[in-house]
Order: C-alpha cells, then sequence, then structure tokens
C-alpha cells in the first residue's frame, strides 16, 4: 500500500453544523501530525493520491470504494453496507421474524447481542411501531429514539398508548422504511459509559469513560462532554486496569456487542469504535445495563481520542492517560490548557463552546 500524502476531510451531504466542521477540522489537523503528514482541508474529487480521509458520517454501501477506501488504515471512522448499519437501528431486533426488514437486515446479530443490550425493537413500518411499543408499553415506560438524532436530541418518552399512537401519526414513513426508529425500556437514574477503541497507523488506543449532560440554549439536556481513560494497545489492555464492576460490565457487553456486530455484518470495518452503555433504574426499580448504540465515525469523544494518540505518539513509553471533552452553551470561559475545538455561534444550536484536553499522564502506574 502506498504512504499516504495527507490528510483530507470528507463532508457528508448536507453538511454538519459549523460546530461540527470545525471542530472535524482541527482534529483532522491532529490526526495529520500523528501521521507525520499535511493537512490538505477537504476532499477534492477526483483527486487519485493516495489519501487518509476523516468522514463526518459513517460511510454506507459503495462510498468508500468508490473513494478508495478500502480498510482501516484508509480513515478515522467507519464503513458499513447499508444504512442501517451506521445507526443505533442494529442494536435491536425485529419483532417478529416476518416484520418488515430492509435489505441486508441480518437476525444474527440480536441473537448474539442478546444480554448485552436493553429490552427493545427496531422497526421499519408503523404497524410494527405501534405492536412493538404496546407490547412494550406492558413493561413500563418505554423512549422512542430516531436513528440519525445526536447528542440525544429528537428522543421521547412514551407512556401510554395514546402518546405512542399521537407519535406514530408524524412519523415520516419514508424515512422510517429506510432508517428505522427504535423502541427501548426507558431508564432514570442513568450513567451513561463510553467504551471504545481507535487504530491509527500502528497505534491502537482503548478507552472507558463516562458522560456528562449539560443544558443547551433551549434548556434541552444534551450530551456535554466525556471523561475517558485512555491506554495503550487493545481491550486487553483495558482490562488490566482496576475498573469497578459496573465499569467493567460496560467494557464487557461494548465487547460483546462489537464482536456480534463484526460477526453478522462481515463488511463492517471502522478505525474508530465507540459505544454508548447506558446503566440506571427501570419501571421497576431494577438495575440495567445495557449498549444503546455504536459510533463508527467521528463523534463527541473523538477530540479526547487524537489528544492521547499525539500524546502516546510522542512519548513510546507512555501507557495510559485521562483526558477529557467538553461541551457547553452560552459564553463562557474555557480551561486555560485546553485544545479549543470551536467557540463561537452556530446556526443550529447557537453559541457553543468545545474543547478537549488531557487531565492526567501515567494513569495506570
Amino acid at each position: 500500500m502506498p504512504p499516504k500524502t495527507g490528510v483530507v476531510l470528507l463532508p457528508a451531504t448536507p453538511p454538519p453544523p459549523s460546530h461540527e466542521q470545525a471542530s472535524h477540522r482541527v482534529i483532522a489537523t491532529m490526526l495529520a501530525e500523528v501521521l507525520g503528514i499535511g493537512f490538505l482541508g477537504d476532499y477534492p474529487p477526483q483527486d487519485r493520491r493516495a489519501l487518509y480521509f476523516v468522514p463526518t458520517d459513517t460511510l454506507i454501501g459503495d462510498e468508500s470504494k468508490a473513494l478508495g477506501i478500502t480498510g482501516i488504515n484508509d480513515l478515522f471512522g467507519g464503513a458499513v453496507g447499508h444504512p442501517f448499519m451506521a445507526t443505533k437501528a442494529i442494536t435491536h431486533g425485529l419483532l417478529t421474524a416476518g416484520t418488515t426488514a430492509p435489505a441486508g437486515w441480518c437476525s444474527l446479530f440480536a441473537e448474539q447481542v442478546h444480554g448485552a443490550v436493553l429490552t427493545g425493537f427496531t422497526v421499519f413500518d408503523v404497524e410494527d411501531a405501534l405492536n412493538a411499543g404496546c407490547l412494550l408499553l406492558e413493561l413500563g415506560d418505554i423512549r422512542l429514539k430516531p436513528v440519525r438524532g445526536k447528542a440525544g436530541r429528537g428522543q421521547v418518552m412514551i407512556r401510554n398508548r395514546k402518546a405512542l399512537e399521537r407519535y406514530l401519526a408524524d412519523v415520516d414513513r419514508a424515512e422510517l422504511a429506510v432508517w428505522g426508529l427504535v423502541l427501548e425500556e426507558n431508564l432514570t437514574s442513568v450513567v451513561t459509559c463510553s467504551v471504545g477503541q481507535v487504530r491509527v497507523a500502528d497505534l491502537i488506543v482503548s478507552y472507558y469513560g463516562t458522560q456528562r449532560l449539560t443544558h443547551d440554549n433551549n434548556g434541552e439536556e444534551v450530551y456535554g462532554g466525556s471523561d475517558l481513560t485512555l491506554v495503550r494497545g487493545d481491550y486487553e489492555s483495558l482490562d488490566r486496569l482496576p475498573l469497578d464492576d459496573r465499569a467493567r460490565l460496560a467494557v464487557k457487553q461494548a465487547k460483546s456487542y462489537e464482536s456480534a456486530a463484526c460477526y453478522a455484518y462481515p463488511s463492517l470495518f471502522a478505525s474508530r469504535r465507540n459505544y454508548d452503555v447506558a446503566q440506571g433504574t427501570d419501571s421497576r426499580g431494577h438495575f440495567r445495563s445495557g449498549v444503546l448504540e455504536q459510533s463508527w465515525r467521528i463523534g463527541g469523544a473523538s477530540g479526547a481520542e487524537v489528544l492521547a494518540l499525539r500524546a502516546f505518539a510522542g512519548d513510546a513509553a507512555l501507557q495510559c492517560v485521562v483526558a477529557c471533552t467538553l461541551e457547553t452553551y452560552g459564553e463562557s470561559e474555557l480551561p486555560h490548557d485546553a485544545t479549543l475545538l470551536f467557540q463561537g455561534h452556530d446556526e443550529d444550536v447557537g453559541f457553543i463552546n468545545k474543547c478537549a484536553r488531557i487531565l492526567a499522564y501515567d494513569c495506570a502506574q
């Protein structure tokens, strides 16, 4: 394989909000530093050089082949065969074996990942959604999750059939048929854990951590950043950390989810793998833990991931760092030692501040 000549961003269509574009540009610049090559900006169409891509979103279908992306050494992110594979839609099984499903759907995944996810269903049809929702409501409150929503936006908690019917009356059926909708048991007192791994050049970094919530400029509770412990090496290196029982469970469930996805969908490849694991209390007062979704693309924790990659690349003896990302809304002062990802007014969310920083080195020792 020829050496890469530069790092390029590959924006989605339509392009993401300006705060994400700016953040991705900073992260891509740091990745270029790790790789020892230049950052070239947005991908010039028809450029035939050997490039390293940073896509805005997971690549779907023939997108990767058309760009010459054939494996994890070609991109920071991932590629999948079908749209539903790029979202949280793959997390749950269908209501019944004969339920409406898109081309490429593999029921084997849901069978293999049982025990690593919460109770729920994925549907691609309004009637299936109503039947699945009514079944779940017998267990307690449920959460409806549009699969392309980010930062927790767009999710709705449903308590009864009438509320479910009102929600489904407004669903775009064409969108539903392609991308799907997730219906899942609702948890309270939730802690969302992040488990993941990134592979860039000859570096492998694995991590565990937790997410923080904040309120956006409209008062909605949304993603506010992640606190991560990142280690050099594969998941086995992460297993050697002195994790508590719940953290260890989250890591185990994420590994199970990833293994099942790779087995059921062999066309999948990803150099950036992130899994959100929710731990909280169900409607019956029981502790529950399960993977909510995967992210095989640049994401909210990527600023911390790439800071760690850069630290490991610069010090061969370094084995562990603690890093974080921070997202706040409204004008505020950021930590002086942080790497600024974005600060300013965004056309979609208003004034937002985004940064990443390393908090500690050699944390495993």
